[in-house]
């Protein structure tokens, strides 16, 4: 998939410096050919639980970020991420106190 259109599916409006970070996040994932799709398809999934995949400001990964509005929600989020990371074989770190998560990449 094309950098402008995975940038675009995740709700950014393509531009020189984000389609660089996207491309220093492929270079830092390991494994992300083999995931990306999965993680696109992620992003689908957690729509309707007010959670999304974005871009991190602060490493060279892509984050899962959940911002639902009740327990129940939150709850089916962290699920789905789990269930993410345990069918495609995708590592992922919790943040200590937050609804976060980074994308680390395809477990070897």
């Amino acid at each position: 998939m094309q950098r402008e259109a995975m940038l675009t599916q995740l709700g950014y409006a393509p531009n020189e410096a984000l389609i660089k970070q996207l491309e220093d996040i492929e270079k830092n994932t390991a494994g992300y050919e083999k995931i990306q799709k999965h993680v696109m398809d992620l992003n689908d999934h957690l729509k309707v639980n007010n959670a999304y995949v974005a871009l991190s400001n602060s490493k060279q990964y892509l984050k899962i970020k959940i911002e639902a509005p009740t327990e129940e929600l939150a709850k089916e989020a962290h699920e789905k991420v789990q269930h993410f990371s345990e069918k495609f074989k995708v590592n992922i770190e919790k943040l200590p106190n937050k609804e976060t998560y980074y994308i680390l990449g395809f477990e070897h």
